[in-house]
């Protein structure tokens, strides 16, 4: 019977700082490139307005791409979450990761099947395991957000929003996100 490889954390430690971004899931390796300008700009702008927010409400913090450790073979670092203060200081460690979900994790598609696999399965499923109240796969290229929200003890998806359409949530009361503006200045394939 054959062996198979599970990288761990670490591993992720050994790795060069070559620009990729290795991120863990379930053992597997996943390496990414270095994101396109305009999924960079999506994150940027999905982190201020989440950022604008939470600053009025003062409930929580907003990051890009931190580190969250949830097992040695879960080790992943989302393009944007929202944590709220109590989770923080329960999640953070003095590693500088965070050891627990945040109730909100962002993922930007970057273009490629394998990249969209990723996103779209194994941190969807990922992070409906680890207890994410809600997941947004943002894809900046046809102009749309999927929004996944826990029911039942798992993420399942109760929207798509487009241009036009306003994203609110019971997450985040008070938060309002004009799809449109989001993607203002961006191209599209639609």
């Amino acid at each position: 019977m054959a062996s198979t490889l599970r990288f761990t954390s670490t591993d992720l430690e050994r790795f060069p700082d070559d620009g990729n971004r290795y991120e863990i899931i379930d053992g597997e390796l996943y390496v990414s490139k270095q994101p396109h300008y305009n999924h960079q700009r999506v994150c940027f702008r999905v982190g201020r307005l989440l950022e604008n927010w939470s600053e009025e409400i003062g409930a929580g913090q907003v990051n890009l791409a931190p580190g969250v450790i949830f097992a040695e073979d879960d080790d992943v670092a989302p393009d944007v979450i929202w944590i709220s203060n109590a989770r923080l200081a329960a999640a953070l460690s003095t590693d500088g990761k965070l050891h627990a979900a945040p109730e909100l994790m962002v993922e930007v598609l970057s273009p490629g099947a394998a990249n969209e696999q990723r996103d779209r399965e194994a941190k969807l499923n990922l992070y409906s395991r680890r207890g994410v109240h809600e997941y947004w796969i943002v894809d900046w290229r046809t102009r749309q957000i999927e929004v996944y929200r826990r029911e039942q003890a798992e993420l399942r998806l109760v929207g798509t929003f487009f241009d036009g359409d306003t994203l609110s949530t019971p997450l985040l009361l008070g938060f309002a996100l004009n799809v449109g503006k989001l993607f203002e200045g961006l191209p599209s394939e639609a």
